[in-house]
Parts: C-alpha cells; sequence; structure tokens
C-alpha cells in the first residue's frame, strides 16, 4: 500500500515539474522522454495542460474557418454562401465556433498575463470569432433574403373569412358653392336610390353614384395564407431553424447588436415592399396635403387596407418568426421587432396625421370615418405587439384627432347646408340637389352610429346641437347624441328648402316643390334605419306635412276654377230656367275653360317624381274637379247646347277632363292642340 502512494507521488511530481517547465508543446515532450528513461513508470504520463487542449481546438477550428475567411482571395464567389451550397460544412462550422466561443469564455474568465500563453490563445479565439461572426452576418442575411416570400394581395385577400360592411364613401356635389349654375346642373342621386357609393362635394360630376368603382371590404382577417405558400412572418419555414441557429451563435458571441441590425435591415425592406404591393407610397405629410382629394380618396381605401392586414397579419408573423428565431432572447426579439416595425408603422400614421389635419370638408368625413374605425380596429393589436412603445401613443394620439376631425367635419357639414344660397329654382319644383345629397349623406351616418354616438357623447348640451329644434320640429324624442345630430341636419335642410321655395313666384308650385321635398325626406327616412332613430312620431307629424302641401297645392291652383262652377249669379229666385243668364252661364265656361287650359299648359310642365304621390295628386284633382263639372254640365249645358257656337263655351267632356289631368306633372310641356293622349271628341 505503501509503495502505490510512493508511485502516485512520485507521478504527481513529475506531472507539477512538466507543466511548471512546460513553455512550449515541444519542451512538454522532451520532459516526458527524459523521464520516461528513467523510469518506465512515466511513459504513460499524460500531462492534463488546457491550455495544449485549447491550443489544439483552436488549431483545428483555425484550419477551418479560415477557409470560409470572406477576405480569402481563394474563397470562390459561385461557392462563398456555405448554408446554401455546403449545409453539411454548415453545420460543422456552427460547431466549431461555438467551440472557439467557449474557449474565448474560459479564458476571459483566468487572470491572464500579457505575456501568457493563454493571452496569446485568448486573441487567438477572438480574432476567430470576429472572422466567423463577419461570415455568419453574411450568411445570415443571405437566408433572411434567399427565403423572404412575397405578399400575394390576392391570397391574401381571398383567406379573409367574413365581410362585415363596404366602406361607404361619399359623392362629388357642391353644395357650398354659390355659383348657381353649377348647383342646378349637379345630379345627387340615382334612380336606384338604395345604392349609395360615393359622395363628394366641390366637383362638377353630376353624379353620387359609381357603380363602376371597386369596392373596398372591410375583412374579418385571419391570415392563415398571405404568401401562397407554408410562411411563416413571409419566411419559408424550413429557413427558420437555419436562422435560429446561426442567431443563437451570434448571440452567444456577444453580437446581439450586430445579429439584430442584419435583421431589421433586411425585414425594414421587406415591410416597405409589402406596403408598396397594398398601393401604400411613401408620402410626406406636406406631399400628401397637396394632392386632390379625388385622387386622395383612393389612397385612403388602400391605407384602411394596409394598416389592417399590417398589424393583424404581417407584425403578427413577424412576432411568431422572432420567437422562432430569437427563442431564448425576449430583450433582443423585441429590439428586432420594434427597428424592423416601426418604419412602416410610421408611415401609416403619418399619412392618418396629414389626413386628420387637413381642410374639414364634408365630402371626407366618411373616410375619416372609416380611418378611424380601422385605426381603432387595430389599436390593441399595436399596444400589445409594440408594448407600451412610443408608436402606441402616436397611434392613440392619431385615433384622438381622426375623432377630432370627424367631429368638426360633421359640424361643417350642417353649415356647408345652412350656407347652400343658389338663387336657381329647379325646374318643374322637383327635388332639389341639396336634398337628395342631404338625405343620402344622413343616411349614410347611420352606418356609423356606434363611432358617431362614441364620438358625439358629451356634446349633446351645446347650444348648436339642438339650435332651431322646437315644437314645429315635431317635439321628437331621440335617445342618442347621433339622432339629436341628424334632427338638427334635417331641419336644417327643411329651413333651407322653406327659403328656396320663395324663388317660386306660384303659390302652387312652392307648394309642389316642398310637397316633392318633403315626400322625399319621409320616404328615405322610413324606409332605412333613421325611422329608427327618430321615431314614429316624427314620420307620422311630416307625413303629415305633406298632406297639408297637398291640399295647398289644391287650394291655391283649382279654387279660382272650380269657383267658375258654382250656381252663385246664373240663376234667379226658383232657380227657373227663365232667369238663367246665358251670358252668364257663357262667362263661366269661358273662364273655367281658359282656366283649366292655363294649368295644363303650366303644370304638364311641373315634376312629382314619386310615382304613388304623383297618382295621389291626381286623384286628389279629379276628385275635386269632376264630379263639380259633371254636375254643373248637368244643370246647365242644356242653356248653350241648342244656341249658335255652343263649342266655343263647351269644350270638354268629363271624360276629357279626366284624361288631361292624367297628363300633369309628367315633367314637359302639354297643349290642348296636341295632347298626349287622344281626347274624346
Amino acid at each position: 500500500m505503501a509503495a502505490v502512494e510512493g508511485n502516485e507521488r512520485v507521478i504527481a511530481t513529475a506531472q507539477q515539474i512538466v507543466k511548471s517547465l512546460g513553455t512550449s508543446k515541444n519542451a512538454e515532450k522532451d520532459m516526458l522522454m527524459i523521464l520516461s528513461s528513467f523510469d518506465n513508470r512515466f511513459s504513460d504520463l499524460r500531462v492534463n495542460s488546457p491550455s495544449s487542449e485549447m491550443e489544439d481546438s483552436l488549431d483545428l477550428a483555425e484550419e477551418k474557418l479560415l477557409k470560409w475567411d470572406l477576405d480569402s482571395t481563394e474563397l470562390s464567389t459561385k461557392n462563398s454562401l456555405l448554408w446554401e451550397n455546403f449545409p453539411e460544412e454548415a453545420k460543422e462550422y456552427l460547431t466549431l465556433v461555438d467551440k472557439v466561443i467557449d474557449i474565448a469564455k474560459t479564458l476571459e474568465n483566468t487572470s491572464l498575463k500579457p505575456d501568457d500563453k493563454d493571452a496569446e490563445l485568448l486573441d487567438r479565439s477572438q480574432t476567430l470569432i470576429q472572422i466567423a461572426m463577419a461570415r455568419l452576418e453574411d450568411e445570415f442575411r443571405h437566408i433572411l433574403i434567399r427565403n423572404t416570400m412575397p405578399l400575394n394581395p390576392s391570397c391574401l385577400f381571398s383567406s379573409f373569412s367574413r365581410v362585415s360592411r363596404a366602406i361607404s364613401s361619399v359623392s362629388r356635389v357642391s353644395i357650398t358653392s354659390t355659383d348657381e349654375s353649377r348647383v342646378a346642373r349637379v345630379s345627387l342621386g340615382s334612380n336606384d336610390d338604395s345604392r349609395v357609393s360615393r359622395v363628394s362635394i366641390g366637383s362638377n360630376e353630376d353624379s353620387i353614384y359609381d357603380d363602376d368603382e371597386e369596392e373596398v371590404l372591410e375583412e374579418d382577417f385571419t391570415g392563415e395564407e398571405y404568401g401562397g405558400e407554408a410562411a411563416e412572418g413571409l419566411i419559408r419555414i424550413e429557413a427558420i431553424e437555419d436562422l435560429k441557429e446561426i442567431a443563437e451563435c451570434m448571440l452567444s458571441a456577444g453580437y446581439e447588436r450586430e445579429c439584430c441590425q442584419v435583421y431589421a435591415s433586411v425585414r425594414r425592406e421587406v415591410f416597405d415592399e409589402c406596403l408598396s404591393n397594398l398601393g401604400v407610397e411613401k408620402l410626406s405629410i406636406e406631399e400628401i396635403q397637396k394632392i386632390e382629394w379625388n385622387e386622395l380618396d383612393g389612397k385612403v381605401k388602400k391605407w384602411i387596407q394596409a394598416i389592417k392586414i399590417l398589424v393583424k397579419v404581417l407584425l403578427s408573423g413577424e412576432k411568431n418568426l422572432l420567437e422562432k428565431v430569437f427563442e431564448y432572447t425576449e430583450e433582443v426579439r423585441h429590439a428586432c421587432f420594434i427597428e424592423s416595425a416601426k418604419g412602416s408603422v410610421m408611415q401609416l400614421l403619418n399619412f392618418g396625421e396629414a389626413i386628420a389635419i387637413g381642410r374639414r370638408k364634408p365630402e371626407k368625413l366618411f373616410r375619416i370615418l372609416d380611418m378611424y374605425d380601422g385605426l381603432a380596429e387595430v389599436l390593441e393589436g399595436l399596444n400589445s405587439l409594440f408594448c407600451g412603445d412610443h408608436i402606441v401613443a402616436e397611434a392613440e394620439g392619431l385615433l384622438t384627432r381622426l375623432g377630432d376631425a370627424a367631429k368638426v367635419t360633421l359640424e361643417e357639414f350642417d353649415n356647408a347646408i345652412k350656407r347652400d344660397t343658389s338663387r336657381v329654382p329647379v325646374q318643374g319644383g322637383a327635388l332639389h340637389p341639396l336634398t337628395r345629397y342631404v338625405m343620402n349623406y344622413v343616411k349614410l351616418l347611420v352606418d356609423y352610429s356606434d363611432t358617431l354616438n362614441t364620438l358625439l357623447e358629451g356634446t349633446s348640451d351645446n347650444n348648436w346641437v339642438f339650435q332651431g329644434i322646437d315644437e314645429d320640429s315635431g317635439n321628437v324624442s331621440v335617445n342618442s347624441p347621433l339622432a339629436q345630430r341628424l334632427l338638427c341636419s334635417i331641419l336644417s335642410l327643411e329651413s333651407n328648402l322653406e327659403e328656396k321655395s320663395k324663388l317660386y313666384k306660384d303659390m302652387s308650385m312652392q307648394c309642389i316643390f316642398l310637397m316633392n321635398n318633403i315626400h322625399y325626406i319621409v320616404r328615405k327616412v322610413k324606409d332605412s334605419e333613421l325611422g329608427e332613430l327618430l321615431g314614429d312620431d316624427w314620420v307620422r307629424r311630416h307625413r303629415g306635412k305633406v298632406k297639408q302641401l297637398a291640399t295647398n297645392y289644391l287650394r291655391a291652383s283649382w279654387n279660382r276654377v272650380l269657383a267658375c262652377l258654382k250656381d252663385e249669379g246664373l240663376s234667379g229666385v226658383g232657380g227657373s230656367s227663365s232667369s238663367v243668364s246665358k251670358v252668364a252661364l257663357k262667362e263661366r265656361f269661358k273662364s273655367f275653360n281658359s282656366g283649366f287650359e292655363e294649368i295644363y299648359r303650366n303644370q304638364t310642365a311641373w315634376m312629382v317624381p314619386d310615382a304613388q304621390l304623383r297618382d295621389d295628386l291626381r286623384i286628389s284633382i279629379s276628385t275635386r274637379v269632376i264630379p263639380a263639372y259633371r254636375a254643373f254640365m248637368g244643370r246647365f249645358s242644356t242653356y248653350l247646347e241648342n244656341g249658335r257656337h255652343a263649342e266655343r263655351y263647351i269644350k270638354f267632356t268629363p271624360e276629357d277632363l279626366e284624361n288631361y289631368i292624367e297628363d300633369l306633372f309628367e315633367g314637359s310641356p302639354g297643349s290642348l292642340n296636341n295632347p298626349r293622349r287622344k281626347i274624346s271628341s
């Protein structure tokens, strides 16, 4: 037992001697040879020298790593990419780099002197790491670029699962211009009033309807497929593992910043290209504000699509990609995400800012509301993705400014109604363009009820909201801020129409004009969700207004004619035939004929566009005129029929009058000498 212990002490002592004298690998070998010749027990002696092992490892790593040095003149450009051309060697390359990193970390934790062997090894390992990191940066960049999949908008849109609402737009019509001919020319609707796609103010175009315009849809985005192939963040899935391994190696070497910079520089360009594919241009706020609204309108629609796709699909995919590439380093993940994504988000926010601070024109309201809804829809997602970064505060500020812009623009809409002072009466007393425009506008506003009620909450006490609302408006009980605003708008319209009716000198035509326009207002309210907002009492009262206007028209137009068919002044006491004055009777028939002819000549050129209203009005005329005329003829026609030239006085039969009445309100002048329909002789 003592002998064994002695041997161990001898060998241990020899090892200490070799280690102390081992200034080089050759000296160590020479010392071992001497000791072995002295005693064969030293022949199996192995010196456990860390420096020696690390140097062997560095020698091997250096030989292979320098082979792929980017600065090497022997490296063929064609074969310069490890992961693309030599995947097996790429795995070996990473293993060697990891070994060098481990050696460097070990040596860094050792007390070193400048002339120590370990200090020399540390310098060599650090140099190799720098060379390797340059190679890995290049490989990382190339893998990102080579495996990036272009955004396919068509494929993206087809993957959306549900269409929730077509974005309403506003048409081109001027209600603020004082150019009378311009206002008179504008048509604010089409035969199909239920299909409203665009309203705009301030242009000479003739319709708010544009059936050829491509609809923009607000979607429920799923983002399951948006690159045309299996992808994660627009990167092919098979490339993710390579990216992850390279990233872990670079982070292990302390090259977090360099790795993040490479990643962010490539991904920024990817997002820029995505926005370009979605039709979003890089424009400054100043450039955006110089663009005419007709052109800018299309850019807004693309913006609404782009911000939803960016946040719900692209950035969510990017977050998932980063969680796989930088699996164990949350801080690096967040930094890479911010640096990659903030540019594209800020580009969209700056565009929104330009719209929010632009001129408050009524035709912009619906697009502003669409932008508000779109941004509100993605705000929670932005907050989750950016985790309190200043971008979230920027987005929240923009949402507030868009809301303020919507409120001011809505107020400008009301002001525009009041300011419309066109002095050219609408031909035939038909619908005024302002009426059609305003009602289609407020009908579209109902589609934004939730948003507008939120924005207008707390404004109901303002004087401008209730200005003009009194008992004459129907004493409507409105229970939402939007209903109050719509009531104000319609009331402003009615007041404006009252003033415009005074442009007609004929009292009868004033009634026809107001009847047409009020009836249109009632129909638009009753046949839409406006009816629910304003209530049945409002509808009932305004229907009463239409009936009263029709009655006023009948009195103004026909009372003078009907007065000719009264008996007063024609017969004496007892009504005997001998007391009937033929001269007075002839004058009565002549007065009736001329009065009817004048009404026919004028009122065939008048217009009542609504077929049911037109028929009801004709029936009302017929029920007043025809029975009275038939009774008058029955009592007095015999006094003239036997006389000379009786046809000069009795021109019409009751059937003739009924047929002529059917010609009224068609919009083109008629003539009794050239009637539209065959009159019985």
